[in-house]
């Protein structure tokens, strides 16, 4: 209550509900052309707010990208140990990590199996960027999986002058160090030019087992004339972390909120142990060629050439397991070491070209891409076989994942009037997946299917003066089942058909939205207010209702109806040359239309197996999981001395913000007992920078949860019907946060 009282306080400050708003450059260079396919203009009537250079260098250096992004309008951030490194997650409108589409200089980075985007695995991400377009609902076109509520377009494209070099240490809570250099020669008069950067972050976690070793590399070397660019980008992301994704239970968190039981297991002896490598380890490397060509002033042409490597693996110390469960052709039981492996390629194509005039801008383009990766099963050691036992001849499983994607768009912006942009995108995304080979518990995932979608988009904006803008557009999106999605699905059909029954097979549906959006924006130099209604229709959405088949595996279903339907309101207000606010809020009501709930059966309360049986809820309408009806963001930017004109305080500045963020059910039920409370979440940076011969020395302060507030923000939930006495019963698992913590961070740059 205090946070949201607090949050309450800071908005009677301006004059409406606010939101900062970036200018846009003004300026678009060759170098930079690669990123503008997947991008909207100022004139596109598509809902997207950008995020600058310095901006994303101005955040706590313990921040991923999106922790870096959380005070951004309708976004939720969270991270898995409490702090800022390590596995982070991100939701926009309520639309999780698979619905985001996430391209880098217009390559996708969605994982092509899961949809998802896995952060971790390139940190300090945010120090490379020179910027950010976070477009919400389905916005423009692009490669990869479909956007189903938000696409976060990120460039590394930025070339420099002048030679700069710079390095920046930070120290904080919970052993938290990091380190990031980067140097470059600027544009050189024959053209060339050289980047690098690399960064280091160590931290303990809050909770237990949230350790974490992380490392981030980045190359480029590029020529650039009046008409032609080539660039060769190399971006390295490591990381070793502690796993973290379990969660504990309420009694657990309010016993110790700290506790993580990842790597528990008892010895011999009867005594709590904990193995000390229960952990997610993970390397990619991306390799990106483009060139760019300016046939003319209005013609340009771009192709860039990408090949991305992973591979990594979960490892986990598994207590009182079976030999058959691992593959082992014999009876008994024992403890195991064992990983979960994936080694994958990722390789695109991707070229578009442009013809723009005073009143007309076409773009058509094509991506082609191919992922193939392999899930491995590997068994590192038994306390029954022993260390002399040849573990690298035996494989646990191995199934691959072979999709293959051919994207083709083609857009328009016209100008009619000087004061009239007419907006049109049409997409065809064709794709095929075939899988194969045994899952974990030997079952195979053989499976093919391809889908086709057309995605057609259409808008237009009014800008009657420089100041005002109105826009409305349409879109039509369709999205394909995950692997995730499916697996169960494919077992489902598999088990039925060894036991002899009939009509069970794979059966998902793509999902479909139509996005509506209008929106409105008034901008000064002083002030900028914005406006933005949504209405996100699905049909067919994927979800997990709780329902087992005949041969108890859980499915996910198609939903026919639900909704996101949304206010997004936003503004900034320059209340003085050293006084700056931004806040935004976001109301909105996310539905299903018929939801019905199935509850798994267990026997006892002593033997808790599942029976095969379950019971059907109908709820009617319900609210989405995961989705708060109201999200809001403060913040108050000071800067006392920046009218001097000398003076050791002139660049002092000092900022404040806030993030409140409202309930959030952890099933499609709507039980306050498995939901996520409302918090409120203040944070505090002070920074002061000053002249050290020919460079900078920049010094920052952070504090995080400036409150102190025990919360958690994100969980999970179980429901069963004991069959002993139908009674029903249930739990969640939730994510602790930490508390009040800190960092300090200096850097010198030149």
């Amino acid at each position: 209550m205090r946070g949201f009282l607090f949050f309450m306080a800071l908005n009677a400050l301006v004059p409406g509900v606010v939101q900062g708003t970036q200018p846009e450059g003004t300026v678009e260079k060759l170098d930079s052309a690669v990123v503008l396919t997947s991008r909207a203009g100022k004139s596109t009537p598509v809902t997207y707010t950008m995020v600058s250079r310095e901006e994303l260098r101005n955040v706590s250096p313990m921040n991923s990208l999106p922790m870096a992004l959380s005070l951004q309008p309708s976004v939720v951030s969270v991270n898995e140990g409490g702090t800022g490194l390590g596995y982070s997650k991100i939701t926009v409108r309520g639309s999780k990590g698979s619905q985001i589409n996430v391209t880098l200089n217009g390559i996708t980075l969605n994982d092509a199996e899961s949809q998802e985007v896995f952060w971790v695995n390139i940190p300090a991400l945010g120090n490379l960027l020179s910027s950010v377009q976070l477009q919400r609902g389905l916005g423009t076109s692009a490669s990869g999986p479909g956007a189903f509520g938000a696409s976060i377009n990120m460039s590394t494209a930025s070339v420099g002058s002048h030679p700069y070099a710079n390095v920046s240490l930070g120290y904080g809570s919970y052993g938290t160090f990091t380190a990031t250099t980067s140097v470059g020669t600027g544009l050189t008069r024959k053209g060339l030019y050289l980047d690098f950067a690399y960064s280091r972050g160590l931290t303990d976690g809050y909770i237990r087992n949230a350790f974490a070793d992380v490392q981030s590399a980045f190359a480029v070397l590029g020529w650039l004339d009046e008409r032609n660019s080539l660039r060769l980008t190399w971006l390295y992301g490591d990381q070793h972390t502690g796993i973290t994704w379990h969660g504990i239970d309420l009694s657990q968190y309010e016993a110790d909120r700290r506790y993580n039981p990842a790597g528990e297991y008892y010895d011999s002896h009867g005594n709590v142990r904990y193995y000390d490598n229960d952990s997610d380890n993970y390397t990619q490397h991306h390799l990106q060629l483009n060139y760019t060509r300016q046939f003319s002033a209005p013609l340009l042409w771009t192709t860039t050439l990408n090949w991305t490597d992973g591979a990594g693996y979960y490892e986990n110390y598994k207590a009182g397991k079976s030999f058959s469960r691992y593959g082992f052709d014999m009876d008994g039981s024992g403890d195991f070491i064992v990983q979960e492996a994936m080694d994958n390629g990722y390789l695109v194509l991707n070229s578009d070209v442009r013809y723009s005039s005073d009143d007309l801008g076409l773009t058509a383009g094509v991506n082609l891409s191919r992922y193939d990766g392999d899930h491995i099963g590997k068994v590192l050691w038994s306390d029954i076989l022993g260390d002399s036992y040849d573990y690298a001849s035996h494989r646990w499983y191995l199934n691959n994942g072979l999709k293959r994607e051919a994207n083709v768009f083609v857009r328009a912006e016209w100008n009619p009037a000087p004061w009239i942009t007419s907006y049109a995108d049409l997409q065809y995304r064709g794709v095929g997946l075939d899988m194969s080979g045994p899952d974990d518990d030997d079952i195979p995932l053989d499976y093919s299917a391809s889908w086709h979608f057309l995605n057609p988009r259409a808008g237009v904006s009014f800008h009657w003066s420089p100041s005002h803008k109105a826009y409305v557009s349409a879109a039509l999106g369709h999205r394909e089942p995950g692997r995730s999605d499916i697996k169960e699905n494919i077992k489902n059909a598999w088990a039925a058909s060894q036991a002899g029954l009939p009509g069970e097979e794979v059966s998902l549906k793509p999902e479909k939205m139509l996005d509506v959006e209008v929106g409105y924006t008034y901008v000064t130099e002083t002030l900028a207010l914005s406006a933005n209604m949504y209405l996100m229709e699905y049909k067919d959405m994927l979800l997990e209702t709780g329902r087992l088949s005949d041969v108890g595996y859980a499915i996910k279903e198609n939903v026919p109806r639900s909704w996101r339907r949304g206010v997004e309101l936003a503004a900034m207000w320059q209340a003085a040359p050293w006084l700056r606010t931004d806040a935004n809020m976001t109301l909105s009501v996310n539905r299903i239309s018929d939801y019905v709930e199935y509850v798994q059966h267990v026997d006892t309360y002593d033997n808790w197996a599942l029976t095969g049986r379950v019971t059907a809820f109908e709820y009617g309408r319900t609210t989405m999981l995961m989705s708060p009806s109201v999200t809001a963001m403060m913040r108050l930017a000071f800067a006392p001395w920046a009218g001097s004109a000398s003076g050791f305080m002139k660049d002092f500045t000092m900022a404040l913000d806030g993030k409140y963020v409202g309930r959030q059910y952890l099933d499609n039920t709507m039980a306050d007992s498995r939901s996520i409370p409302s918090y409120f979440v203040s944070n505090l940076s002070v920074n002061k920078s000053f002249g050290v011969g020919d460079g900078k020395v920049s010094v920052g302060v952070y504090v995080n949860n400036l409150l102190n507030n025990m919360y958690y923000a994100d969980g999970w939930c179980w429901k069963n019907m004991i069959e002993e006495d139908g009674a029903l019963t249930d739990g969640i698992g939730v994510y602790p946060q930490a508390p009040a913590n800190c960092m300090v961070r200096m850097t010198y740059e030149f």
